[in-house]
This record gives structure tokens, C-alpha cells and sequence, in this order.
């Protein structure tokens, strides 16, 4: 399927168009999209495939996909262009702009804590009603009433889907539109991303369905999906399967705001959000709070929700290199040192990396097994750092 891809490659980027043709012919990819940009020039920009595997049509120069928790990460920069603003302070706990939230064990929360996913609520242990993920007033009055899983700032763990509505909604508080009418005014708008949190009425890009992952025989079961599958009350099914029947395939939730997993972009769409942070031009945020929100804000050898160790800047994840764990605990995503961004379920990834001047982005519709990076990924952004002379140790992050 090599003859599918698509686009244009600078030559110093060769490996990296080879590797995403390998995606295909030799590593199940169906459809998918990578972009790279340096110092703001587009240096990848490729996609191929097919959008539709019951169909057969094409992922096509403008095809997007629900690219899942790569969408935190433009949640997260609304919430630092506010901080920017001197609209929204880090260290004020979050009743000083949503008091209805400071109840049941909460009152103490942070908005730094929301950002790095200590805010103690990763999920929700009451049922939540179909199609409640649709629904943004009634995620928000859940937010409010749970009580929190552990106190909140003494340990971090992945918010899921969660984040988008805690984030989400001090971005609503704060700026007085929806998250992602804030979004798309702020980021996308400027910046020419073709990249939504919520489709507007009139808004019709072409979608490629998701396809879930099918677990083979012999797949090597992480400790998440250990608990997800035996313990249906643990943190880990709780946040993972209670959604109110939510399908990322559903028109109705591309409509929906749901900034912990539903937003739609591609390679592409995610390289121009990030290619401003990447070049540290002062477009979206100031250089000191791009150095701010770059760094490392929390980190933990057991993600409460995740059970593996992970590394988060505000909102942002941090390259994690798990590859030296027991068996169980080996997700990983592994990018420079100085870069941030998110991964989304399945593989899909977005990421600046302001030491080299790199935007980076990779989605595709065929989802890996877990919730970080697979070889389609990694092996992608490994040629990426190749091309621009970096190494690598292990475990650590690519560095020059």
C-alpha cells in the first residue's frame, strides 16, 4: 500500500516517509497522516490509506479523525493563554473562579492540580446517563458532586476523559464563551488549524471513522487492562468504560465539546497549533509562559490511573520511557526532553519541541493496543529526531 501515500517529504526526511509507508504495508495501518514542521517550514506533510475501510474511499489531503486526548492539549493552551493574560492564576484554588466545585473533599483543589491531573476525580463511580458525555451542563454538575478519589495535590492521576470538562470548564468561567469557541477564536482560528473541539453548525470536514483495536491471543495485557477487565469499581473501568454509551463515530459527539477526547484534526491541523510553540514566536503565549508550561510539573513512578510511571508538564504530557519496566507497565512515548504535547488512544500524537524548532504530529483511524505510542507512532517520531541529528538513550528522551 506504499503507492497510497501522499503529500510532500523534504528529502532529509526520507527515513521517516519509508517508515510511514512501512505502516502499511508491514504494521496493520489502515488510514493515517504525519506533519512535521521546523523553525515554522512544513518539512512533512504525508497521508494515505483509506478513510473508510467498509467503503474503501481514501483518506484524502483534508480527511480528520477524533484524534482523543491529543485534544487535552489544546484545552490545556487555552488555559495557559489565560494565565498569560493575568486572567487565570495557577496557584488560586479553583473556587475562585468555579465555586460549585469546592464541595465533597474539593474545596482545597488548585487550578495547577487540574492541569496535572491531581485533582483527584479520574472518573466518576455513579452511572453516568446516556448520551451524558453530550451533554456539558450535566458533565459539569457530575464534576461537581464526586467526590474525589484520593486528597487532592498528594498524588497524580491520568484524568481520561475527564480533563476536559475540569479544565474545559475554568476556560469557560473565565473567558465567558464555550471551550471550544474559546479554542477555536484563540488557537485554531489564528493559527489556520483545521482543528475542533465541537463541530459548528454549517461545519462539515470529511471524518474517518475510528476503528477500535482488536485484542489478539497473545497480546501482552498491561496492568490498566488488568484492572479495567476484573475490578469494575476500580479507577481504571470507572474512567475507561463509564461513559454513557459515548462512540467517538457518533455524529451527535463530533457536535459535542468534549475536551478530553473528542476533538477532530489530523497531522496536519495539530503541526499548525503547535508550530507557534515550537518557534516560540510570542503568537499564542508569551516565551516565559511557553518555558513555564513546557516544564515538568508533576511526575510519579505509579500513575494512580494509568499504573505506569508518567511525566506531565501543565497539562501537557512529557516524553515517558517506560520501555525498561516490568512487563505491565511499558506504555511509552518517548520525544525530546524539552518537548511537550499529547498523546490520544490508539497512538495518534501532537508535540512541540522548542529546543529544535519541531512541531510533530501523527493520527490514523486503525487504533494500537493502549493508551500511549505503538511502533506505527514511535517509529515515526524516531525518524523525525534522526533527521535533525538527535539520539537517543533508553530509558530516556531524544536528545542531542
Amino acid at each position: 500500500m506504499a503507492g497510497t501515500v501522499k503529500g510532500s517529504c523534504d528529502p532529509k526526511f526520507a527515513e521517516l516517509k519509508d517508515e510511514f509507508e512501512r505502516n502499511f504495508e508491514e504494521r496493520g495501518e489502515a488510514g493515517a497522516s504525519v506533519c512535521v514542521s521546523v523553525n515554522g517550514e512544513t518539512v512533512v506533510d504525508l497521508w494515505g490509506g483509506v478513510a473508510d475501510t467498509t467503503s474503501a474511499e481514501p483518506w484524502q489531503e483534508d480527511t480528520v479523525s477524533i484524534v482523543f486526548s491529543c485534544t487535552k492539549a489544546a484545552v490545556a493552551l487555552c488555559a495557559h493563554i489565560l494565565v498569560d493574560r493575568g486572567e487565570l492564576e495557577l496557584s488560586a484554588p479553583v473556587s475562585k473562579y468555579w465555586p460549585e466545585f469546592a464541595k465533597n473533599g474539593k474545596e482545597n483543589t488548585t487550578v495547577q492540580m487540574m492541569l496535572n491531573h491531581e485533582s483527584a476525580i479520574p472518573a466518576l463511580r455513579e452511572p453516568v446517563r446516556e448520551g451524558g458525555f453530550l451533554d456539558w451542563d450535566y458533565m459539569i454538575k457530575r464534576m461537581e458532586d464526586e467526590a474525589p478519589f484520593w486528597e487532592p495535590g498528594t498524588r497524580n492521576g491520568y484524568h481520561m476523559v475527564n480533563f476536559g470538562w475540569t479544565v474545559g470548564e475554568l476556560v469557560r468561567r473565565v473567558s465567558g464563551k464555550s471551550l471550544g469557541t474559546f479554542f477555536a477564536d484563540e488557537v485554531a482560528g489564528p493559527t489556520g488549524a483545521k482543528f475542533w473541539i465541537g463541530l459548528p453548525d454549517g461545519v462539515s470536514p470529511h471524518i474517518a471513522p475510528i476503528i477500535p483495536y482488536a485484542p489478539k491471543p497473545d497480546d501482552p495485557l498491561s496492568d490498566f487492562t488488568k484492572l479495567l477487565l476484573s475490578a469494575p469499581d476500580s479507577i481504571q473501568a470507572l474512567s475507561f468504560l463509564n461513559n454513557g454509551g459515548w462512540s467517538p463515530n457518533d455524529p451527535a459527539a463530533h457536535k459535542a465539546e468534549i475536551g478530553g477526547a473528542g476533538g477532530l484534526s489530523n497531522a496536519r491541523g495539530q503541526v499548525a497549533m503547535y508550530t507557534p510553540l515550537a518557534c516560540n514566536d510570542g503568537s499564542l503565549v508569551s516565551s516565559e509562559r511557553l518555558q513555564a508550561m513546557s516544564m515538568v510539573s508533576t511526575a510519579t513512578q505509579q500513575d494512580a490511573t494509568l499504573l505506569v510511571p508518567t511525566r506531565f508538564a501543565s497539562g501537557f504530557m512529557k516524553s515517558m520511557d517506560n520501555r525498561g519496566q516490568p512487563p505491565g507497565r511499558r506504555e511509552s512515548a518517548v520525544i525530546g526532553h524539552r518537548a511537550f504535547g499529547h498523546v490520544g488512544a490508539g497512538g495518534h500524537i501532537g508535540f512541540a519541541d522548542p529546543e529544535c524548532g519541531m512541531a510533530f504530529s501523527y493520527t490514523m483511524t486503525q487504533m494500537g493496543q493502549g493508551l500511549l505510542m505503538n511502533d506505527r507512532g514511535q517509529s515515526l517520531i524516531d525518524a523525525a529526531y534522526r533527521a535533525l541529528g538527535y539520539k537517543t538513550n533508553a530509558p530516556g528522551a531524544w536528545f542531542r
